[in-house]
């Protein structure tokens, strides 16, 4: 449709061109003393389109002549922006296939390139930020090498590239080095390094996933458990674990930091800095009781501490179920009516259960109920799979047909408890 509209406008002008040159009897008269000159208005009009159309050529060709030193001082430098930008791409390519020495001399042909940019007064809006690029490929490739002098040496040469002071695009920049920097130190398993690097970043930039992940194994790697919990928390809550692997890594922290308590009252203030979901753990309950009992702790706030495991008993494995018992067996000590009560209604509840027999038994011992003690000893014996319980419980028999005077049944006992 268009291409119509331009050939009727075309024809339009040709016939209005053909009319008025056609009938047109104008003439100019030029009058230079003593001459005269007649010449017709067609020529006339002619000659004025042709002379201004080479002049305008005229002009234009000698615009384009005095362009050319221009144009080709542009394309030079266009070639050699074109080849710093392939000789980055190519870092990235052979830094990726593991040709870490070809990726670092690559790197460092653009670095060298975007220098002799900004000499020749040429300068890259975007220049900062490709150099600093090239430098981190090179450092990158430098770490892989284990050439940790030109690895710190390029990564200052980053850094110094990028003040604290730009844009937020650039700032972004600058954190992935640190952020970097830093798993280059936890590489080299070098946590206070990749701690003191990682404090550097800011608030925001910390609490980033890839940020505390490092955070969390240089907190590991340094042994401060305390802040690897911490850590562990937040990254369970930006759900960078599986629930279940949260919940694993968070467990081993606690336990760990249970492990260094070395008195009841700092075991106590780890077991109240724990988070309801963490004390209802049954691992950290059982585990921190145990350690409470090692360190000589009060065996009541045992009790406490296993109470909620305790209420959970029957949906606990056998391993569990088993180191439940025995913690409560080491805490007996001032058993109160209403402990007693609740591990006599497990024990009907459950009668085959051994071990809440046993459990049972020790209690009534702590309560100096002898005969009903010795009642469920002797049946828990012939049926305890655990080698320490039953042995354990032949040594009480023991020790109660001593207190009876039965010489014969506690030698036996005795035997038996040897034998285990």
């Amino acid at each position: 449709m268009r291409a119509a509209l331009w050939f009727l406008a075309l024809f339009g002008a040709a016939v209005a061109v053909a009319l008025f040159v056609g009938n047109n009897q104008g003439t100019v008269t030029v009058f230079w003393p003593p001459y005269r000159v007649d010449l017709s208005l067609n020529l006339v009009l002619v000659l004025l389109v042709g002379g201004f159309t080479l002049l305008y050529g005229a002009l234009r060709g000698m615009s384009t002549l005095l362009q050319l030193p221009v144009q080709a001082r542009r394309w030079r430098l266009l070639q050699k922006e074109r080849a710093m930008h392939g000789a980055l791409l190519d870092a990235l390519s052979q830094m990726l296939a593991g040709r870490f020495l070809r990726a670092r001399k690559a790197a460092e042909s653009a670095i060298t390139q975007e220098q002799a940019l900004e000499e020749a007064s040429h300068a890259l809006p975007y220049g900062r930020q490709l150099r600093t690029l090239a430098h981190l490929v090179a450092a990158e490739s430098s770490h892989a090498l284990q050439d940790r002098t030109i690895r710190e040496e390029h990564l200052q040469q980053a850094m110094d590239s990028l003040p604290e002071r730009l844009p937020a695009s650039m700032l972004e920049l600058r954190e992935g080095a640190q952020l970097r920097a830093a798993r280059w130190s936890l590489d080299e398993r070098d946590a206070d390094t990749a701690l003191e690097r990682l404090s550097t970043l800011p608030a925001g930039t910390a609490r980033r996933t890839l940020a505390l992940r490092a955070r969390l194994k240089a907190a590991r790697l340094s042994h401060q458990t305390q802040q690897a919990l911490e850590t562990a928390r937040l990254l369970g809550k930006h759900r960078a674990f599986t629930p279940a692997a949260a919940e694993s890594i968070v467990r081993g922290l606690i336990i760990e930091l249970i492990n260094g308590a070395h008195d009841p009252a700092q075991l106590q203030r780890i077991w109240l800095d724990l988070e309801n979901s963490e004390r209802a753990m049954p691992e950290v309950a059982v585990h921190a009781a145990q350690r409470l009992v090692l360190l000589g702790g009060d065996a009541g706030q045992v009790r406490a501490w296993l109470l909620p495991v305790w209420e959970r008993m029957r949906e606990l494995p056998d391993t569990q179920q088993l180191r439940v018992v025995r913690a409560l067996a080491a805490s007996l000590r001032g058993l109160d009516a209403q402990w007693l009560a609740r591990i006599e209604s497990a024990q009907k509840s459950d009668p085959r259960n051994a071990r809440l027999q046993y459990l049972s038994a020790m209690a009534c011992l702590e309560r100096e109920l002898w005969g009903k003690a010795q009642q469920q000893l002797s049946q828990a014996t012939q049926r305890l799979t655990d080698t320490a319980l039953r042995a354990d419980a032949w040594r009480h028999l023991a020790q109660l047909a001593e207190q009876r005077g039965d010489a014969a049944a506690a030698a036996d006992a005795w035997k038996q408890a040897a034998q285990q």
